[in-house]
C-alpha cells in the first residue's frame, strides 16, 4: 500500500519554538530507513539531526538550507510505494494550507514542570507518560532536567518518566545542607514518595549516576533498575581541571573551553548554551552549592566515594553507557563491572545528548528485560 509521509520540524524540550536548517543529510530519490538522520536543525539550545520516524524515498526537501521554521512546519516528504508528483504536490498544498506557525505549540510540549516543596526545600521535576514501573532521569553536577531533552520523550512511549533538577540546580532550591551525596539521594528518594512511586528504574548521568548508585545503597527495594551513564561513583579519576574550570568560570570565555571538554562537536557549545549556564551559575546560591559539591564528592581532583560495590552487589541489574572518548570520566571505570556495558565510539560525556537515538534504545531494551 501506498503511503506519503509528511517530516516535520521536531519539538525537542520545552522552550523550543523553532529550528533553522543546518543541512539535508539525504539527497531526494533517496531510500531511507526508520531512524535515520535526514537532515541537522540548529535552535537556541543545541544542534542535532532530525531522525526519520517512517522509512520510504525522500521524494521532496521542502525546508531550504539555513531556513528558519516553526516547530510542526514541513521539512520534507518521504513517501512509501508508487505515488505520482501530482499526488506529492496535492498533499504538500493541504498541509502548507492548513499548517499555522506556533499554533498548538503548548499543546505539543504537554505536560508542564512542577514544582514541590520537600521537607521544605523547592524541588522542580518534570513528568511525561504513562503505565509500567516509572523511570527517573537524574541530571549531572551544573546540569538540570534539561540535559534530557532528546531522552524524555522517547522513554516516555508508554510509561511514566521523570526528569528532577536536584538541589542547587536548574529551578529547584539552591540551599544545600551537607552538600553531600546522602543529601541528594534523600532529596530523590523523597521525591518518590511524593509521587506515590514505591519502585523506579534510575537513570543517571554523571555525578546523578552516583546519586542514583547511592539511592540504591540507601533504599535497595526502591529501585528496580539502574542504568549508569558516564557515571561518577565508580572510580577516583575526574577531570579536575575541568570542575575547577566550571566553577570558577564568570563569563562567556572562562565558561566555554570547559563545556567544550563535554561535547565530542564542540560546536555544540554556541552562544545561547553558554548564556543560559552563566544566568543559571549568576542566581543567589548557586556558587556556593557547587562549590559545596565539588569539594565533599570531587574534593582535590578526585572522587571521594567509590560505589561499585553497589554494582557488584547485583541487587539491581545494571546498564553502564559510556562514551569511548569521555574527557572528564573515564571510560576505563567501566571495566570489570558486573553490568551490561555499552561503549560508545567516538562519544563524549554528554553521549544521551549527542547519541540520543542509541542511549534511548539501549535503555529501553534494558528496562524492558527488567
Amino acid at each position: 500500500m501506498s503511503q506519503i509521509h509528511t517530516l516535520t520540524m521536531p519539538k525537542w524540550g520545552l522552550s523550543m519554538t523553532e529550528g533553522r536548517v543546518d543541512a539535508w543529510l539525504k539527497e531526494e530519490g533517496q531510500a531511507i530507513t526508520k531512524g535515520d538522520e535526514v537532515l541537522d536543525v540548529e535552535t537556541d539550545k543545541i544542534s542535532s539531526s532530525v531522525e526519520a520516524p517512517f522509512s520510504g524515498v525522500l521524494r521532496r526537501q521542502i525546508a531550504r538550507q539555513d531556513e528558519t521554521l516553526s516547530v510542526g512546519a514541513l521539512l520534507g516528504i518521504v513517501v512509501e510505494g508508487d505515488v505520482s508528483d501530482a499526488e506529492i504536490d496535492a498533499v504538500i498544498e493541504q498541509f502548507q494550507a492548513d499548517f499555522v506557525p506556533g499554533a498548538g505549540a503548548e499543546e505539543d510540549s504537554g505536560p508542564k514542570p512542577q514544582k514541590v516543596e520537600l521537607d521544605g526545600r523547592l524541588v522542580r521535576y518534570f513528568e511525561r507518560g504513562e503505565g509500567g514501573v516509572p523511570l527517573v532521569l537524574v541530571h549531572g553536577f551544573g546540569g538540570d532536567l534539561n540535559n534530557w531533552l532528546f531522552n524524555h520523550e522517547a522513554l516516555a512511549a508508554g510509561r511514566r518518566v521523570i526528569a528532577l533538577d536536584l538541589p542547587g540546580h536548574g529551578e529547584s532550591a539552591k540551599q544545600l545542607q551537607r552538600g553531600d551525596l546522602d543529601e541528594l539521594s534523600g532529596v530523590l528518594l523523597a521525591l518518590l514518595d511524593h509521587l506515590d512511586i514505591p519502585e523506579a528504574h534510575l537513570v543517571g548521568h554523571s555525578m546523578g549516576g552516583a546519586v542514583c548508585l547511592n539511592a540504591a545503597r540507601l533504599s535497595p527495594q526502591r529501585v528496580r533498575s539502574l542504568t549508569l551513564i558516564g557515571s561518577a561513583g565508580l572510580g577516583t579519576e575526574i577531570n579536575g581541571s575541568y570542575l575547577q574550570g566550571f566553577v570558577e568560570a564568570a563569563n562567556r570565555n572562562a565558561l566555554k573551553a570547559p563545556l567544550m571538554q563535554l561535547f565530542s562537536n564542540a560546536e555544540l557549545v554556541n552562544r545561547q548554551m553558554l548564556e543560559d549556564m552563566l544566568k543559571y551559575k549568576r542566581l543567589e546560591g548557586v556558587d556556593s552549592a557547587l562549590r559545596q559539591l565539588a569539594a565533599n564528592l570531587f574534593g582535590e581532583g578526585r572522587q571521594q566515594l567509590d560505589l561499585r560495590a553497589v554494582v557488584q552487589d547485583g541487587a539491581q541489574p545494571v546498564l553502564v553507557i559510556w562514551g569511548s572518548d569521555d574527557a572528564i570520566i573515564p571510560a576505563a571505570h567501566s571495566q570489570g563491572l558486573a553490568a551490561q556495558i555499552e561503549i560508545l565510539p567516538g562519544q563524549a560525556h554528554m553521549v544521551q545528548m549527542e547519541a540520543a537515538e542509541q542511549v534511548n534504545r539501549l535503555v529501553l531494551e534494558f528496562i524492558r528485560q527488567h
